[in-house]
């Protein structure tokens, strides 16, 4: 069956895997795929990725936002999402959020041994910044790009 625009088959988009985290951050996300399916469908106000984490892969490193929102819902595994208040099991049809500018680091991780499945959805807004207060990392959006720094704001 054949799918016409505005709308697409998830599958036809390229996965991009890994992330542009400096070494030895990346690690963690080796087995992270995203699929921008926003970006396919040319959306400009929000991204919407759909993201499979092979077992033990993380989907970040644990971070927040300044000024952007986040949303995920899982389709498909089991995902342990860790915040600054600990750990919670996310299965499909859970949902979480991460409002802007409140500073509770999170990330999800797929502690099973199948392949974990969800949506994303975040802002594109400028000037974003990203707190990663397990590391020493912090980042910035210009022009549309991740610029990483070092906490003391010496660039990677």
């Amino acid at each position: 069956m054949a799918i016409d625009p505005p709308a697409l088959d998830p599958s036809s988009v390229e996965p991009r895997l890994g992330s542009g985290y400096p070494a030895p951050f990346a690690e963690a996300v080796a087995g992270r795929a995203k699929r921008a399916l926003g970006n396919a469908l040319g959306l400009s106000n929000f991204g919407v990725n759909l993201v499979t984490l092979a077992p033990g892969a993380a989907s970040s490193q644990r971070h927040w936002h300044s000024r952007q929102d986040e949303f995920v819902w899982v389709l498909q595994g089991e995902i342990t999402l860790v915040t600054d208040a600990g750990e919670q099991v996310l299965r499909p049809g859970s949902a979480a959020g991460f409002p802007a500018g409140r500073p509770d680091g999170h990330h999800l991780v797929n502690r099973t041994d199948a392949e974990a499945v969800y949506l994303e959805v975040g802002d594109r807004t400028e000037g974003d910044a990203v707190d990663y207060p397990d590391i020493d990392l912090k980042a910035e959006i210009r022009a549309g790009k991740v610029i990483y720094f070092h906490k003391d704001g010496t660039p990677y």
